[in-house]
């Protein structure tokens, strides 16, 4: 196995320590493994292009490793009351949506390539998580602005948008 499969391994070992932390009420420890989680995945794709190890493997297992991170955490801050229940619903749902999409593109031999607005997408996701998890530190120093909040809303609208992006893009799938 290649480095960059081993930090996506990495990544989905670190979920269940991270959601255990979480739920024991250790949400800066829980961040901080979080963090580290998803540096992981930008730090695995890097290398996989750089150094040409991209592999089945990691074509599958890099975007399950994410999706798997942030709903898991997205389900821990529902079940603890920052995250309404319906914002993950939403995730959720694009998220089953366009995997099925690049499922029935995968068997007819097309791959869909991520977008700019899904790699945005996953990027707001996991800022507004960390945010949640430090309960709007360090911007609650300074402001009664939750910066968490605008980031969470900012997500679930890019979840929407790169859904509908995705969709619009590939709609020859559905006629094939």
């Amino acid at each position: 196995m290649n480095l960059p499969n081993k930090l996506t391994m990495l990544r989905v070992i670190l979920i269940p320590v991270f959601i255990v932390t979480l739920m024991m009420g250790y949400s800066f420890i829980a961040c901080g493994i979080f963090i580290i989680a998803s540096l992981t995945d930008a730090l695995d794709g890097h290398i996989a292009r750089k150094y040409n190890l991209v592999t089945n493997f990691g074509k599958i297992m890099d975007p399950l490793a994410d999706k798997l991170l942030v709903v898991s955490a997205l389900s821990c801050l529902v079940e603890l009351g920052q995250v309404a229940s319906w914002m993950l619903i939403v995730i959720l749902a694009r998220e089953f949506a366009i995997t099925s999409l690049r499922a029935v593109a995968a068997g007819d031999g097309i791959v869909i390539a991520a977008a700019n607005s899904g790699k945005l997408k996953t990027i707001l996701q996991m800022l507004a998580i960390v945010f949640l998890l430090l309960q709007n530190y360090p911007f609650r120093l300074f402001t009664t602005v939750r910066v968490d909040s605008i980031v969470l809303w900012a997500a679930v609208f890019m979840t929407i948008y790169s859904g509908i992006e995705y969709i619009v893009k590939n709609k020859n799938i559905f006629t094939a």
